[in-house]
């Protein structure tokens, strides 16, 4: 790599000043919303959503300031890119705390939650999501295809699924199948998202599973994002898609039970070796 010039360095120096800047300024106003939550105050599952919206500005800042070093001084910026990844699970995070990240269960467990927020519009929500999706996409490729975060980001993926499922109201989605009512374009939208980013964690737990951690927690996670996948096609009368997710539902959980009696075996056989040692 060749040295980078003091003038690179100075014109760089510059450049980043205003984004730090940003920076400051977003995180100030972030932990006055933080202290409001903690003392109570009324609202509280909104200011946790303006505190969504506002960690991915900050995740946008410091995606900048790695492009910025990218460009200006030809080297990535481990650093910012971290705190990229961290501002992420930040976003999340608060979305969980609103709606639950839970995966495969029925709506009455968190429809309490959503309520609080009714008064977030279909549009907004799918904006937040939307952004949310591109910016993880956008440290995924920052890091680049064989960094060490690569599997890490198949927790991330999946979490973004679960809340971005979480966030529709599922008790009046089918009465609002009407493109006469405002918001329609959006639900629909949402809609196609969660189905894809359900699909999508199924086969990246799967992927995690088969090519990394042979850990039977993460096939059994792949089965739950497709069971949820599966409650929409329900609620929805999509009786093909139901078929087809109930099928590879069925294919997982049979490859995963054989390698459980594959590993019960190994296990015992190392056992009864041990023994006669």
């Amino acid at each position: 790599m060749s040295k980078v010039s003091v003038k690179a360095k100075q014109r760089y120096s510059e450049k980043i000043k205003a984004y730090k800047g940003q920076i400051e300024s977003i995180e100030k106003r972030a932990k006055a919303f933080e202290l409001d939550i903690k003392r109570g105050i009324q609202g509280e599952n909104y200011k946790r959503i303006t505190l969504a919206n506002n960690a991915l500005n900050l995740l946008s800042n410091y995606v900048l300031l790695n492009e910025l070093s990218v460009s200006l001084l030809g080297v990535k910026n481990e650093a910012y890119l971290n705190e990229a990844r961290k501002y992420c699970y930040k976003c999340i995070i608060y979305l969980e705390e609103v709606v639950s990240g839970s995966v495969d269960v029925p709506f009455s467990d968190y429809e309490e939650r959503l309520m609080s927020i009714k008064a977030v519009t279909d549009k907004s929500r799918y904006n937040l999501l939307k952004k949310l999706g591109y910016s993880i996409e956008t440290v995924k490729e920052g890091f680049g295809e064989n960094s060490k975060w690569k599997w890490s980001f198949v927790e991330l993926e999946g979490r973004y699924a679960a809340v971005a499922k979480n966030l529709i109201d599922l008790r009046s989605f089918v009465a609002k199948l009407d493109p006469r009512i405002e918001g329609y374009s959006e639900r629909i939208a949402h809609l196609n998202l969660v189905k894809r980013l359900l699909n999508n964690a199924a086969d990246r737990y799967r992927e995690k599973y088969e090519l990394s951690t042979h850990h039977f927690d993460d096939i059994k996670l792949a089965i739950h994002f497709l069971a949820a996948l599966r409650r929409i096609n329900i609620l929805l009368g999509e009786t093909e898609e139901m078929d087809i997710i109930k099928r590879k539902i069925e294919i997982w959980k049979a490859k995963m039970e054989s390698d459980m009696k594959k590993a019960e075996l190994a296990r015992k056989k190392e056992k009864l070796k041990q023994q006669n040692l």
